[in-house]
């Protein structure tokens, strides 16, 4: 087999004299990410990438670049801070691989190779790192060889040199370099190069950049050298040799980046980089010394004012590898003799990184990324981030020590038990506190607590903090099989039970109530700011929930800013009728106890006779609700007083829900909806409701909450202007930890913006009206339902594991327009019943996450891309008429007219109602339920039977049994109102 060689072209002999004036003139591509490559795997790796690319192992002979057969050298720096003085000493050979910690440097003088040439390479260096066959790079053809061979279609204009630097300095060789690059959104213009990370993928790149640099330049006219890679005209040619030639632009200061891109557009069009190259030829002529002096000679002169290349898009994932995964990919330019800036952009996912080389100050250099950077994120500032106010630097337990010392006697906690104080609750926290270090709970520990609303729950969950651990609240109503996984995956040594909860989790246990409510020593704040104050698990789009984690920090940052904001002070009382396990639960029980108020604790599930009591009797002046609870209160007619501040949250908010509860509560009742995912600690983003301005579709989310920016971003990754949409990111105080044990979804949500800013992807698309934020739904499938965050995969996920069911998909569907969605599920396969489906979810599935309904298809329908088609599913509640019974109930019986109240409260045709047709099949769930009792209730001939009526009916809820259970008397006189 003949030795690969090829010719030195007329480009690569220039080169070859600017590397004499200006040494190394050395492309140098960096590979960043996370974990660190072994130098002996790496050194084979690049043995077997440069066989199949041999232009990764050249020596010039003459005029000829020959295969020597030796693989280029991998030696390694130890530190990337050590990297510019390394870019700027000479090459050993034409190409050799440094690899550092968490870092490698691809380095290659651009005799032998163009920038993507050196791609090509290094993605075969890590294709042999996994294992996986290189694609190799072995064609010979050099970019004028292809150019005669593609034809020129006219001649270049002529070079001329004359162009000024727009950094006003002399060009002059790099110097010495001794500190480091330093991370994106950090330059160190100082050694001779910069660097900057832009947020987003940009359309017409190259245009924004010559605009930017023109514009900062300041000149009459500005001329800029784009290199373009000849590959486009032959796609399946595989080389690493310089196939790159130029095009030339000219842009006034004004000059706009569409009309700029016109012209880059237009050349391509017209092929204007294979035209000409007589200059280049000519100099081929001249031996190396004599075009090295030329070049000396040029001194300020200059052929354009910049080189602007894009390297385009990369993939961090072919430049990783097992132990290691890219995170960003970025080329440092050459230092051209006949160009005082380079300029090369890589186009990373969502992100931009700009290198540059120059002949500047590092001060204008700086000046110059800044004037880029504004051109490319003109939206990336919005007033609404303005929300910088300082925070005590405390704990959880650190408030309330302070709530305790100034007011022990007062009520902390009260409901059907009595009262409680600030002292007593202290007392028992305490012992609480000595329970657990006992047993050698403390600081990094997670401590289950599965009871109901008590008093021994709220003291739990404060002497869990006081002992330095983090409190994972469990919902009483999921099936064990939930409560035990959660249990374990959170890596809980110990849960806290309310004595009716015992037997049901299988790890070590305390009983709440065997406890001592006093006694024990006062706990001291073990806790830091930075420790977990909880776990709370969310439903999961892996097919299993996931633990979100949130440090104290993070909530007294919440609690300081809602405290002034919601104007909680020591008459305030919040009523607790949600879940523990429902972080919007922590606006009603942290918030007043660390701001000096109290909470009503509603121990019982919610009831029309339980709300009554607790909006009409609990001297509850303050409500965290969902709109749906918000709802629900509207139409059972209640009329509470009193009440100070309804916080509004965990779905969007219809202004006519709003405007309706204004009404029930009363014009001095505020009410604000709070917009927040559990990883960014209850609320972050709030809107005041004003009944004048909010007449849209829905009430707006509003703005930032203290320390917490909003970023709105397209699917490129940029921001977005005011008025268009994007994916909220959120950032600040409030950023949850992560999620426990799960590193991958971390990476997946917990990102980084190019400066380095930390942010969680919530995948909520929203914008900016006004100056206010408005919420508009979703980048994926998830679904708020009453609340809830719903991911229909995790649901999917126990309907497959069901024996028969092949296939499933969950959506939420309305029974009919106006009326609110529910879970609705389709599955393919043989079903015993619709029923032992229901029952096998209930086995291992909170309520909220059982489909009402559940559809037997023969196929699930998919688009042309493959995936399900959800909108060509059949209607789930077509086929779920009835026929009522001949003749049919006689209008006005007890039987009509609880079929009337099925249909009313379902928000469905009457004939879809017969006598054994459930609740839950035809959309109903918890609260609907309740406004149903609420309705029966008004049937009952004896009042005394209604406490009783909704464990009688829950049961079973159907209109058969809910008749039975009202001809227990007479039916009530004027019949159901």
């Amino acid at each position: 087999m003949s030795r690969y060689q090829r010719p030195v072209s007329p480009t690569e002999w220039l080169y070859l004299a600017g590397q004499r004036t200006m040494p190394p003139f050395a492309i140098q591509l960096v590979v960043e990410g996370e974990g660190d490559l072994d130098p002996a795997a790496l050194t084979r790796a690049v043995r077997v990438a440069s066989a199949a690319c041999p232009g990764a192992r050249l020596a010039r002979d003459g005029r000829t670049w020959v295969d020597t057969g030796e693989a280029p050298p991998v030696t390694a720096a130890g530190s990337v801070a050590l990297w510019p003085a390394l870019a700027s000493s000479a090459l050993e050979r034409t190409c050799e691989v440094v690899v550092a910690e968490g870092a490698v440097m691809f380095r290659v003088s651009h005799a032998v190779m163009d920038g993507r040439g050196v791609l090509t390479w290094a993605a075969d260096v890590f294709r042999a790192l996994r294992g996986e066959p290189p694609l190799g790079a072995p064609a010979i053809l050099t970019d004028f060889g292809l150019a005669d061979r593609l034809g020129a279609p006219g001649r270049r204009p002529r070079m001329s040199a004359g162009w000024r630097s727009p950094l006003t300095a002399p060009p002059h060789a790099a110097g010495p370099a001794t500190a480091g690059l330093g991370p994106a959104g950090q330059s160190s213009a100082r050694q001779g190069w910069a660097r900057r990370s832009v947020d987003g993928n940009h359309p017409g790149l190259v245009a924004k950049l010559a605009t930017a640099v023109a514009g900062f330049t300041g000149a009459g006219r500005s001329r800029f050298l784009v290199p373009v890679d000849l590959r486009r005209h032959d796609p399946a040619l595989r080389s690493t040799a310089n196939l790159s030639l130029p095009v030339f632009l000219t842009a006034g200061p004004d000059e706009t980046w569409q009309s700029l891109h016109k012209q880059i557009l237009r050349a391509l069009v017209e092929r204007r980089e294979v035209t000409g190259g007589a200059a280049e030829r000519a100099a081929y002529r001249l031996p190396l010394g004599l075009l090295a002096r030329s070049l000396r000679m040029a001194g300020d002169r200059h052929l354009c004012t910049a080189i602007l290349s894009h390297l385009g898009r990369i993939d961090p994932a072919e430049f990783s590898a097992d132990g290691f995964r890219a995170s960003t990919v970025y080329s440092l330019p050459t230092h051209a003799p006949l160009a005082p800036l380079s300029i090369v952009a890589t186009a990373p996912p969502g992100r931009t990184e700009l290198t540059v080389a120059h002949h500047g100050t590092p001060e204008r250099a700086e000046a110059l990324l800044d004037a880029v950077e504004a051109a490319l994120s003109p939206h990336r500032h919005w007033a609404g981030n303005d929300t910088r106010r300082a925070v005590p630097r405390a704990t959880l337990t650190g408030l309330f020590a302070r709530q305790v010392a100034a007011a022990p006697g007062a009520v902390a906690l009260t409901g059907p038990f009595g009262e409680v104080s600030y002292a007593e609750l202290d007392a028992r926290a305490d012992a609480v506190a000595h329970a657990l270090r006992e047993r050698d709970v403390g600081r990094g520990d997670v401590v289950g607590l599965l009871a109901d609303r008590t008093v021994e729950a709220v003291a739990a969950i404060l002497g869990v903090l006081k002992a330095g651990a983090a409190y994972l609240p469990l919902d009483p109503q999921h099936p064990d099989g939930r409560i035990g996984h959660v249990l374990r995956d959170a890596g809980a040594p110990l849960c806290l039970l309310g004595r009716r909860h015992a037997g049901r989790v299988g790890v070590e246990h305390l009983i709440l109530e065997d406890l001592p409510t006093g006694g024990a020593p006062p706990a001291d704040d073990a806790a830091t700011p930075d420790d977990l104050a909880y776990v709370i698990y969310t439903s999961g789009s892996t097919g299993r929930p996931k633990g979100v984690q949130v440090e104290h920090r993070s909530l007294v940052n919440y609690v300081t800013w809602a405290r002034e904001e919601y104007r909680v002070d020591t008459g305030t009382r919040f009523a607790l009728f949600t879940s523990l396990a429902f972080d919007l639960t922590g606006t009603a029980l942290l918030l007043p106890l660390l701001a000096g108020g109290s909470v009503a604790l509603v121990p019982d599930e919610p009831t029309h006779v339980s709300l009554r009591e607790m909006l009409e009797r609990s001297g509850a002046n303050a409500l965290k609700l969902t709109p749906a609870h918000l709802d629900l209160i509207g139409r059972l007619g209640l009329t509470p007083a009193g009440f100070r501040v309804l916080v509004v949250g965990g779905e969007q908010l219809r202004p006519a829900v709003a405007a309706a509860a204004l009404r029930a509560f009363g014009p001095h009742c505020r009410i604000v909806n709070e917009y927040g995912p559990t990883e960014a600690t209850i609320g972050c983003v709030v809107h005041e409701f004003d009944p004048d301005r909010d007449t849209g579709a829905a009430v707006p989310i509003g703005r930032p909450v203290a320390n917490t920016s909003v970023f709105l971003l397209n699917a490129d990754g940029r921001f977005v202007a005011p008025g268009e949409t994007g994916e909220l990111h959120l950032a600040g105080e409030q950023l949850a930890r992560g999620y426990r044990g799960r590193p991958d979804l971390d990476g997946e949500r917990f990102v980084r913006l190019a400066d380095g800013t930390r942010v969680y992807r919530t995948g909520d698309l929203a914008r900016v009206v006004d100056g206010e934020l408005e919420y508009l739904g979703r980048t994926d499938d998830q679904l708020k339902i009453r609340g809830y965050r719903i991911e229909p995969a995790e649901i999917a996920a126990a309907l497959e594991s069901y024996p028969g069911i092949a296939r499933a998909v969950v959506t939420g569907r309305a029974a009919r327009r106006g009326t609110d969605p529910v879970l609705c599920a389709y599955v393919v396969g043989a079903v015993a019943s619709e029923q032992d489906v229901r029952d096998h979810l209930a086995r291992c599935l909170p309520r909220y996450l059982v489909p009402a309904v559940i559809v037997t298809v023969d196929e699930l329908p998919r688009t042309t891309n493959g995936k399900i088609d959800v909108g060509a599913l059949p209607d789930p509640f077509a086929q779920r008429a009835v026929t009522p019974p001949s003749g049919g109930p006689a209008p006005g019986t007890v039987e009509e007219r609880v079929s009337q109240i099925f249909a009313r409260i379902l928000r469905v045709d009457r004939t879809l109602i017969g006598p054994d047709t459930d609740f839950h099949a035809l959309g109903g769930d918890s609260l609907s339920m309740i406004e149903m009792l609420a309705a029966v209730a008004a049937e009952l001939p004896d009042p005394s039977t209604r406490d009783t009526l909704a464990g009688s009916v829950i049961r079973n809820p159907t209109p058969a049994a809910v008749t039975a259970v009202i001809r227990g008397g007479a039916p009530a006189p004027g019949g159901a109102r």
